[in-house]
């Protein structure tokens, strides 16, 4: 087994809620920009550990979403050593097959992969992702009546395939790269929380 992965995952995107990339419907805009942070609380990578480290993912989606040509933007926590650098980024790019790589075939362009500072945090059910100085988002996930998180299974898309999706909301989504064309700063947007175990 190349690789063994535990963690969580916080998301956004311009789209409305719930984005409909999800179900394999066309973003609601006509294109999705959005934010995957994916936090290792545990896992190896060729037998390389890679607890503790967070690698991010930013999206730029041409249209629906399963038609791939996806341009994406790797961050990769800056307190990884090269070694788990390279883990992290061949796990991330399909090299090592798995449920990543399911996600990363849509991908048309790597534009770019830098280090950063990520911060990922979990409090009460509310998240929070911070990449330098240039990403941030703050969610929270809906709850049902039963105060249980509302939740999505099994749908056509998922960026951590095989778990389960929470349904969430962000108060605050903001992305200010202008030298990719990225400027972005709405509230109110698509969000989404979730565990993962990746193995491949």
């Amino acid at each position: 087994m190349a690789y063994e992965l535990e963690g969580r995952l916080l998301e956004v995107c311009d789209c409305n809620i719930l984005c409909p990339c999800w179900v394999g419907e066309d973003p609601d805009p006509g294109t999705c920009d959005s934010v995957e942070g994916y936090h290792i609380d545990r896992g190896t990578v060729d037998g390389v550990d890679v607890s503790g480290l967070t690698l991010a993912v930013l999206s730029h989606i041409p249209g629906n979403i399963l038609n791939g040509n996806h341009r994406v933007v790797l961050f990769v926590d800056d307190r990884a050593t090269p070694q788990q650098r390279e883990a992290l980024l061949k796990v991330w790019t399909g090299k090592l097959g798995g449920p990543v790589a399911e996600v990363a075939q849509l991908w048309g362009e790597v534009v770019a992969v830098e280090m950063a500072p990520i911060t990922f945090t979990v409090q009460g059910g509310r998240g929070t992702l911070r990449i330098g100085q240039a990403i941030e988002a703050e969610l929270a996930p809906y709850q049902g009546p039963t105060g249980e998180t509302t939740t999505l299974t099994n749908t056509p898309f998922s960026t951590i395939p095989g778990s389960p999706a929470y349904v969430a909301k962000a108060s605050k989504y903001r992305v200010t790269l202008p030298d990719l064309g990225y400027d972005i700063d709405l509230q109110g947007h698509n969000a989404i929380q979730g565990s993962f175990r990746f193995q491949g």
